[in-house]
Order: structure tokens, then C-alpha cells, then sequence
């Protein structure tokens, strides 16, 4: 479906009706929402919500890891054991080894560990302390991947090991990811991987099929870029009116009352920059700086325009506000829900039909188990590897069982001690990541009956392109609200 600016006039049906008596009663079609809403899941929501009076971030990060590894090698272990039971190489049966240290040279073994990419490209903290006293090379930030440089190893607590050979080169993997690999140690000693093994899709819980007659959709929209200036693009605008209903003719108005909940995903306000008045203030000293920030340079217009649009939709429809990497709220994952405070006109509808949430973000509507998430990870993962399918990166997450491997090494995160709310401990019905360069969807089936439907976001601010969502049967469609389309 397609959407231009042209359509808005397509309510008017010929130009007599321009001429009509005004005091003439006129019949119009009267269209209502159903009230279904989607529901947070409570166990996965305390899972990522931070209690703020106990974070340190004093702790190190070896606990993710470790309790990461204790969870998923169990996992990977059993689907190992039954993929490789019997196999020989090299006249030799396999056998497994419990931890990297215990594998033998000349010897067929399987073992599980942590990946880690050891990437001559990857920005490196010591790097960036000394840049304070010598010049060094700028790092590219776009990709980090560099084939003929890049090492792969497999770790636990024991240590670690060198993974070598074409089958390990060519499959996507990243740093943090848990896999079992098959091989043997060669004379150099690394260890020559025949194949390898991820946790696999995890269990899904069965969803009843719905016997409801009329059309219901999840509008999915991510990076609104909301900057508030009064050029942001009638784009903007005009997805507004198409949310509220208030957009087109009636064929318009029909399919906008069949949207019953709205998730923005992620980047709802534009990243921060500095004017050039701003930048030519920095240069004096600050004599209103006060609560950190100079109020002399601060712009709130960003969020007074985003609070406007929310309250607005708030009326009539019922909404979700996911965190991103550019929103008022903390940059490591999870994030935590925006606070309602920034959004004071909004924030009146936070009992009824505004919710503010995590990053990343389960939630259930009709028996569908949807997990979301602004993007950040698929972003980061996209540096790891070298291609750009986002598709194919967020399949391996879900075979992975961790929507977010590359916490805490590329990724910022909180560092856990007991607890890595990042394992997937069930199969989502669906799956989506926020801001990405373009919309792509597929669906992803497993050997159990999983069966995932998979979306990839478009950039609303670069493609002025949402996603309808449908619930019953899991279907996706492309608004568009691109001039000329």
C-alpha cells in the first residue's frame, strides 16, 4: 500500500460537493477501533528492567559471561550430542571434551565454548588513551570484519582456542555467541573445525488460531527522527493523520480503524547536534550551567513536538514507546522505559493507552509472543560480519538463543552478575529490529514447528515507511508515505 501526498485530497468525492449547502446534514461512514491492545510479558519485563536505586557499574563483565556460557552450553551440548553421536573422521569417533584446554592434538573431538573475534579493526580502549598522547590511525567504525586479519577463538574458564579452516571462516558468527565445534588441533596448534553447532531455535509456546472475521494490525514504526523544527517533513504529518484515521477517503479511513496498537521502535527523537551558535558559545565560559547541562544551548523543542504527536495518537489509539540509541533514557542495554516526565502532556494516557518500554521488548497480543528491539544489536552485529543481510543476522540471533552476543564487548551493557537477560529462553511468533537501512521480512521454521515471522524496520526518517503487522495471520504490509511513490 502506498501512500502520497495527493491521497489527502481523495475524500472529496467530485466539485459540486464544494458548492453544497452547508447546512445540509451530509451521512458519513462511522469507523471504531477495537480495544487490543498488546500486553508487556511480566516475566521478561523484570527480566529487563534495572532497579536504579542498586546499579554499579563498578562490577566487571566476566559474570555475564560466565553465567551466558552455564546456561546456553547446556543447551548446545544436547543438540551436539545427538547431531554428532557416532560420526567418525578420519577412522576416529568423535568424542567430546569438556573444556578447550582438554582437546588433544591429532585427536577428533567436539568441544563448547564462548566465541571471541579477535579484529585488528575493532576500536580498542587502550587505542583511544593513546590518542591523548601520540597520533594514531582513525579506525573505520562502519566494519570491523577484515577476513585475512581477523582471528576466531573459542574460550571458557579454562582458556582459550585458536578455530581455523573454511567452515569457520565462512559461517556468521560474532563475539559472544556460544557454539560447539568438531575438528581436531593441528601441529600449529589450532584447531581444524569441521562443523559446527549453535543452541538451535528455542522452544515455542503453540498459539491457538484466532477465528476473528475482521482485519486487526500492529503498526511497527521506527526512527521518526522527531527534531522539531517546523521543516520536519509533511511525511511526518501526513503519518500522523494516517494513524488517527484522518487521512484519505474511505477505503483510507476503513483500513486506518483496523490498526488496534502502535509500537514506535526505537530512535523517536533525532541525535543530538550542536548549532553553530551553540558550537561558538561552547567556546565561553558557562555562567548558567546548571544540573549538568547549559540551558542557554539546551533544546527542548525535540521533545515538546514528540510529546505533542504521542498525546495526539494517545486519543485514539493504543501505543508503546520503545527507548533507542538517540532517546532520553540510558545508551547501555536494556534500555529502560522513557521516563513519562519528559512527555508531560502524554503521559495523562499512561494508564489507558500509552506505555512506555524496555529495549529490547517482549510483549503478547491473542496468543502472540512478539519480541522487539530497537536495532542496536543488529547494527553492531552488521560491523562483525562481511555482508549487510539483516535478515540473516537476525536469524542467528534467535539460533543463537541471545538477541544480544555482542553485550558487553561492542555493545554497551549493564554488567550482570547473576543473570543474562539476553538468552531467549522461548521462540518469539515474532520478531522484529528497529531502524534498519531498509524493510525485509521473511519466515524462519524449525525442526520442533517453530515457525517465526522475522521483520527488519525501515528508518521511517529515510524511508517514510511503516510496517502493518497483521495479527491474526502474521502478515506484513509497507505503508508508504514517500512523495511521488
Amino acid at each position: 500500500m502506498s501512500l502520497m501526498a495527493p491521497v489527502a485530497s481523495s475524500s472529496i468525492s467530485d466539485s459540486a460537493s464544494l458548492l453544497s449547502d452547508p447546512k445540509k446534514e451530509d451521512s458519513y461512514s462511522e469507523y471504531q477501533r477495537c480495544a487490543n491492545p498488546c500486553l508487556p510479558i511480566e516475566k521478561y519485563d523484570k527480566e529487563f528492567k534495572i532497579d536504579r536505586k542498586t546499579v554499579r557499574y563498578e562490577q566487571q563483565y566476566a559474570n555475564l559471561y560466565f553465567v551466558r556460557l552455564s546456561i546456553l552450553k547446556r543447551r548446545v551440548e544436547k543438540v551436539a550430542a545427538e547431531a554428532w553421536d557416532g560420526i567418525e573422521f578420519w577412522s576416529q569417533p568423535a568424542k567430546q571434551v569438556d573444556r578447550v584446554l582438554d582437546v588433544k592434538q591429532g585427536e577428533l573431538s567436539w568441544v563448547v565454548g564462548t566465541v571471541y573475534m579477535e579484529m585488528p579493526q575493532k576500536p580498542n580502549i587502550l587505542d583511544e588513551i593513546t590518542k591523548e598522547f601520540w597520533t594514531v590511525v582513525p579506525i573505520s567504525k562502519d566494519k570491523f570484519a577484515d577476513p585475512e586479519h581477523d582471528e576466531i577463538t573459542l574460550e571458557d574458564d579454562s582458556g582459550r582456542l585458536v578455530l581455523a579452516g573454511s567452515v569457520i571462516k565462512n559461517q556468521l558468527i560474532v563475539t559472544g555467541c556460544v557454539i560447539a565445534v568438531l575438528g581436531a588441533e593441528t601441529a600449529s596448534g589450532e584447531f581444524e573445525v569441521r562443523d559446527i553447532i549453535f543452541p538451535g531455535l528455542a522452544p515455542q509456546i503453540p498459539r491457538s488460531i484466532s477465528t476473528s472475521t475482521s482485519k486487526r494490525y500492529i503498526a511497527l514504526i521506527s526512527g521518526l527522527d522527531i527534531s522539531g523544527s517546523i521543516h520536519q517533513g509533511y511525511e511526518t504529518s501526513l503519518l500522523i493523520e494516517y494513524l488517527m484515521g484522518e487521512l484519505g477517503s474511505d477505503p483510507s479511513f476503513a483500513h486506518g480503524s483496523d490498526i488496534v496498537h502502535a509500537i514506535f521502535a526505537g530512535n523517536s527523537l533525532a541525535e543530538a547536534s550542536e548549532s553553530d551558535s551553540d558550537s561558538a558559545n561552547s567556546l565561553l565560559p558557562s555562567k548558567d550551567k546548571k544540573y549538568g547541562y547549559d540551558k542557554a544551548s539546551y533544546d527542548s523543542k525535540p521533545t515538546e513536538t514528540l510529546d505533542s504527536i504521542l498525546a495526539e495518537l494517545s486519543m485514539s489509539l493504543s501505543i508503546d514507546l520503545m527507548p533507542g540509541d538517540q532517546d532520553l533514557t540510558n545508551s547501555s542495554m536494556p534500555q529502560q522505559p522513557i521516563h513519562p516526565a519528559l512527555l508531560p502532556k502524554t503521559r495523562r494516557f499512561v494508564k489507558s493507552t500509552f506505555t512506555t518500554v524496555t529495549n529490547p521488548y517482549w510483549c503478547e497480543v491473542d496468543g502472540a509472543r512478539i519480541l522487539g528491539t530497537g536495532g542496536q544489536a543488529i547494527s553492531d552485529i552488521y560491523k562483525y560480519v562481511k555482508g549487510d543481510d539483516r535478515i540473516e543476522m537476525m536469524k542467528s540471533t534467535l539460533l543463537w538463543q541471545h538477541c544480544a552476543p555482542t553485550a558487553p564487548d561492542t555493545l554497551w551493557s549493564y554488567p550482570f552478575q547473576d543473570k543474562d537477560p539476553f538468552i531467549l529462553d522461548e521462540c518469539p511468533h515474532v520478531y522484529f529490529a528497529g531502524n534498519q537501512p531498509e524493510f525485509a521480512t521473511t519466515v524462519m521454521q524449525g525442526d520442533d514447528g517453530q515457525r517465526v515471522r522475522i521483520i527488519a524496520l525501515p528508518k521511517f526518517s529515510v524511508t517514510k515507511e511503516i510496517v502493518l503487522l497483521d495479527i491474526d495471520t502474521l502478515e506484513c504490509e509497507v505503508v508508504s508515505f514517500k512523495a511521488g511513490v
